[in-house]
């Protein structure tokens, strides 16, 4: 094997290929620790450090980087179960009602005192019995002009998160749409409509996880389609 410093070899290399070299035996510095000790690496800030200082300055900012990895994970993993605890709770309550009108007021005080919504709205297509229209609910067939702008949300079924268009919210929030910066729209199979609003523009936005909403939409129409007939 050709040693690249070796001058009696007679090839001339440049860095180039010193720094190749060395990328292919990359344990040629446990052979010289004095070498990797004096080597200079350049910083940022234009001084300079030893190698091994240097990798270690590199082994701290990674570290550094896992751990704020790690903390993301596990706050993620808190919110998470958290929110898995409050569904498990939705269901059995839903679960636990005796007529339909019970089951829409249990979710829609879940969702307002547990899920932190400012403002929750059901549209449903047709009526509750022993339920009257109020602020958080509205009756609206479904061939009603006024759920035009809903169409595409509800032939998909898929939920949407962020700011609606202003003709959406007028449906949804009426006299309060001022109040409402972002949302979350789940369609209720075969049901309605179900929103949950937020003060904060960033509460709910596009590409967030939906899981956890569409099982609680689940749940609610399992419990309501209870009382059909």
């Amino acid at each position: 094997m050709i040693d690249p410093f070796d001058k009696a070899s007679g090839e001339k290399l440049g860095a180039h290929e010193v720094a190749a070299w060395l990328r292919r035996h990359p344990s040629f510095l446990q052979q010289f620790p004095d070498l990797a000790i004096t080597l200079v690496v350049p910083r940022e800030q234009g001084s300079a450090a030893s190698l091994a200082s240097y990798q270690l300055d590199i082994l701290r900012e990674k570290n550094r980087e896992l751990s704020r990895r790690l903390q993301d994970l596990f706050g993620n993993a808190q919110e998470n179960e958290r929110l898995a605890v409050r569904t498990h709770q939705l269901t059995l309550a839903l679960m636990k009602q005796t007529n339909a009108a019970d089951t829409a007021r249990a979710m829609a005080a879940a969702l307002a005192e547990d899920f932190d919504g400012d403002a929750v709205r059901f549209v449903l297509f047709a009526a509750v019995p022993g339920l009257d229209e109020n602020e958080w609910l509205r009756i609206v067939p479904e061939a009603d002009e006024r759920l035009s702008p809903f169409r595409d949300c509800i032939r998909d079924g898929q939920p949407i998160c962020g700011r609606l268009h202003p003709d959406k919210n007028a449906v949804l929030y009426g006299d309060r749409i001022d109040e409402v910066q972002s949302t979350a729209l789940l369609p209720l199979s075969g049901l309605g409509l179900l929103a949950v609003g937020s003060r904060e523009p960033n509460r709910f936005y596009p590409g967030m996880g939906t899981l956890f909403l569409r099982m609680m939409g689940e749940a609610f129409v399992a419990a309501m389609r209870r009382f059909d007939g």
